[in-house]
């Protein structure tokens, strides 16, 4: 039984809670056995998606092929920094093998420039990709390397290139969500777009924080941290 929790956030349940979570493993050092548990995990739990790194699509999408969670993997990762032909080639492999998500790091350095039609052909490569073949995409700004006038450039863009979220950070970067950032992500998309805060989350207290200040989804690798709490 499931038990309402307000403290810092909206009140919500841990299975509402649990639909907003990509259960996460980015870690260049995770095994198959970990990306296994992972896979079992959210199955039990019916987190929204599993989130990881490219070569294990596959695999997760044979475990999770009878439930309710989908894959989830990154492109261009972690520094958004390939060509925009590969993120978009990287992008449909990556759908074929079974990911319904892709989370693509944007052109950091090319943002700061103000290079701004490549920021937006870079993103749309991979919308162009995934869209046609039914899965969504969320943009990764990696807000710690930008000011709050650049995370406003670059949400705009996302949000112009037909992106169906934008997420704060990648969790390799120097910092993560801040309930500042995610207010503001909010504010500049409005409010149909999606809104993903991932990095440092977590607490339970962490997590509704972010979904009161904006956030639709929440990347965490404490995630069954987060519902126990929640749980009390």
């Amino acid at each position: 039984m499931s038990h309402d929790l307000d403290a810092d956030g909206p009140a919500i349940s841990a299975a509402e809670l649990a639909r907003m979570i990509d259960h996460t493993l980015l870690k260049p050092t995770a095994t198959e056995a970990q990306i296994r548990q992972l896979c079992a995990e959210a199955r039990e739990h019916r987190f929204m998606t599993v989130c990881v790194n490219p070569t294990w699509i596959a695999l997760c999408a044979e475990l999770l092929a009878d439930s309710q969670v989908d894959v989830c993997t990154v492109i261009g990762f972690p520094l958004g920094a390939n060509l925009p032909e590969l993120k978009a080639y990287e992008a449909a492999q990556c759908i074929a093998a079974g990911a319904a998500e892709l989370d693509m790091v944007m052109n950091i350095g090319a943002l700061k420039s103000d290079d701004h039609a490549l920021v937006a052909a870079d993103m749309r490569g991979v919308v162009d990709a995934a869209h046609p073949l039914g899965a969504r995409v969320k943009v990764i700004i990696e807000t710690a390397y930008l000011t709050d006038e650049e995370k406003v450039v670059a949400c705009t863009l996302a949000k112009a290139a037909g992106a169906d979220y934008v997420k704060t950070s990648t969790g390799f970067g120097p910092a993560g969500a801040t309930v500042a950032d995610i207010a503001l992500m909010r504010r500049t998309v409005g409010p149909e777009m999606g809104v993903k805060a991932a990095g440092g989350i977590r607490t339970a207290a962490d997590a509704l924080a972010m979904i009161g200040a904006g956030a639709t989804r929440i990347g965490a690798s404490a995630s069954i941290q987060i519902l126990r709490e929640v749980r009390g």
